[in-house]
């Protein structure tokens, strides 16, 4: 029963994240697609021989649409899709640590009346 409720949600999120994730993709083929319009330019310039430019190094190891790329896409835009946290919604109401004296509370008990609680993430290095 509860795989076939974990299997029915799966099924649901890849259904509302199939747009989502073939808009990128041509997006990112239509990049990828620039990239190697430039490329086949510059290297006809290189072949006529104009020593006015410097000459052009652009990679194909690294190809923007690949399987590799896909999956990240895919990935990037599932991780999105279950975030907690939403425009134009509540804030998660997550668990923090106190450093006064490591006691757990929740962030939005700190927030007190109609004062906006302001949260600063900043470099501990």
């Amino acid at each position: 029963m509860m795989n076939t409720v974990k299997a029915v949600k799966n099924a649901a999120v890849c259904f509302v994240l199939l747009p989502r994730f073939l808009m990128a993709a041509v997006v990112f083929w239509l990049l990828d697609f620039l990239c190697i319009r430039k490329r086949f330019f510059f290297r006809m310039k290189e072949q006529e021989g104009d020593a006015t430019d410097p000459p052009v190094c652009i990679s194909d190891s690294n190809r923007l649409f690949s399987l590799e790329s896909l999956k990240a896409v895919w990935h990037g835009q599932k991780l999105d899709f279950l975030k907690a946290a939403h425009l134009g919604r509540g804030a998660p109401n997550t668990e923090v640590v106190r450093l006064e004296d490591r006691r757990h509370s929740r962030i939005l008990d700190f927030a007190h009346g109609d004062r906006p609680l302001i949260l600063n993430f900043g470099s501990c290095t």
